[in-house]
């Protein structure tokens, strides 16, 4: 029988849960203290812990963290949930850092609890299969040191279930970095389905990410699954999550809280037995600030958070992109790879990139494209928009006056087409808006 072991202070809490838990069939053990909790954990080995973080009059939650790491100690892959109070938050993503599954607020439903349990107990016994020993970085390219701390980030936490938020500008390699999450997963044989939550409006989020029922609204025909359903197992990459609007950021939390979710006219509640990933170029603080991103989502999904690097600040990883990018293109149109000579490679390691290494690829492909011969030199670059002026990272007002020119001559070459512009550029519309703004460029 499955043996949940109760830690808490508050007698009420114990004996409450002990009541639900026996009710549904587990079998459980109560501590009031992390002295009787780490007694029980040394001599017995329980399926899942449920543990309050608070044991004092202070709501540090030292005693707390302590008893979760020394749990941890004892036994790495038993699944505890945390208690905490709803103004303990940040104490309870703190625990989720230091390993914990999941938590809940008090006061809790029953039927919240019940479901977390099942899904922590579930996803233990899939991780049981061990997953591959080497880790897999074969799709991501360089060596810089901010890029392969992310690396090791990700290789430590892409075993567990823990959300993991992204953070960096467009054309870094987010979703790179999300794909090799999910590939050394113990999720990595179950489905990985992406989502621009930047291209959803609010009156589609729902029956796109749920699902809905035939006859659920106008034009509803037939029965059709959402991302959710269709992730099942595997994972969801929820791409530009700073563009979602607050109303369907209401529904999303949701999801994550509750494991939960209702298609669009069905009165059953399923399951969501899925792993999380999350990306956005937006800065998530200044919109808790301002109100326009909800505290408790980003704290559901801020529990590990890994920051990819710009292009212009990993210069010496150029070449090698280059040498990927010269690669593949040159297959695609059946060509030699050609040489670049190093004045060229100068050349592209000083240029902003506003766009990273998006745009890096688009004029890479560009140049190799209209370029005949065996050589691509300074000039070949240059004809491509790209200018011989030098911009050090260490200067950040010229950094900026290059990115604002860069943008000004995108527009200029496509017309004042947007679009155009931003594809020139190797970033979103969204995001050429919001850096025309900041230059208060008008077009």
């Amino acid at each position: 029988m499955t043996t949940i072991l109760v830690v808490d202070d508050d007698n009420s809490v114990r004996v409450s849960l002990k009541l639900l838990l026996k009710r549904n069939g587990y079998e459980v053990a109560t501590a009031a203290t992390p002295a009787e909790a780490i007694s029980y954990v040394r001599g017995s080995r329980p399926d899942l812990v449920i543990m309050d973080m608070n044991y004092t009059r202070t709501t540090t939650g030292e005693e707390g963290l302590t008893l979760l790491k020394q749990i941890k100690v004892f036994h790495p892959d038993v699944p505890v949930i945390l208690i905490t109070a709803w103004g303990n938050i940040p104490l309870a993503v703190e625990g989720i850092r230091a390993g914990a599954f999941d938590f809940i607020t008090k006061p809790w439903d029953n039927y919240t609890i019940l479901g977390r349990i099942t899904t922590a107990l579930s996803l233990a016994a899939k991780n049981d299969q061990a997953p591959s020993s080497a880790f897999d970085r074969s799709a991501i390219i360089g060596k810089d040191p901010k890029l392969l701390s992310v690396l090791d980030t990700i290789e430590r936490v892409a075993a567990t279930n823990a959300p993991v938020l992204i953070l960096g500008e467009n054309g870094t390699g987010k979703e790179l970095i999300a794909e090799a999450i999910h590939r050394n997963s113990n999720r990595r044989n179950g489905p990985m389905v992406k989502v621009n939550l930047g291209g959803l409006s609010q009156s589609l989020f729902e029956s796109e990410m749920f699902g809905y029922r035939k006859g659920a609204f106008t034009g509803a025909v037939t029965d059709r699954e959402g991302r959710f359903a269709a992730a099942e197992g595997g994972t969801i990459f929820l791409d530009e999550i700073g563009d979602l609007d607050i109303n369907s950021q209401v529904k999303l939390l949701r999801v994550l809280q509750e494991h939960t979710y209702e298609p669009l006219g069905d009165t059953r509640t399923r399951r969501a037995d899925v792993r999380v990933v999350c990306a956005t170029n937006a800065d998530l603080n200044e919109m808790l600030r301002d109100g326009s991103f909800r505290e408790d989502l980003f704290y559901r999904i801020n529990l590990i958070t890994v920051t990819l690097p710009p292009l212009r600040e990993r210069a010496d990883d150029i070449p090698l992109l280059v040498d990927h990018l010269l690669r593949k293109v040159s297959a695609n149109a059946g060509r030699e790879v050609p040489e670049v000579t190093g004045e060229a490679m100068e050349l592209l390691k000083r240029q902003p990139w506003p766009g990273n290494i998006r745009q890096l690829a688009n004029i890479v492909e560009r140049t190799l494209l209209v370029t005949p011969g065996d050589t691509l030199d300074a000039r070949d670059f240059q004809a491509q928009g790209l200018s011989p002026e030098k911009t050090p990272a260490d200067n950040q007002g010229r950094l900026k006056s290059r990115e604002k020119e860069e943008i000004e001559n995108a527009l200029t070459e496509s017309g004042g087409n947007l679009t155009r512009a931003a594809s020139l550029l190797g970033i979103t519309r969204q995001t050429l808006y919001r850096r025309m703004a900041k230059h208060n460029i008008h077009y």
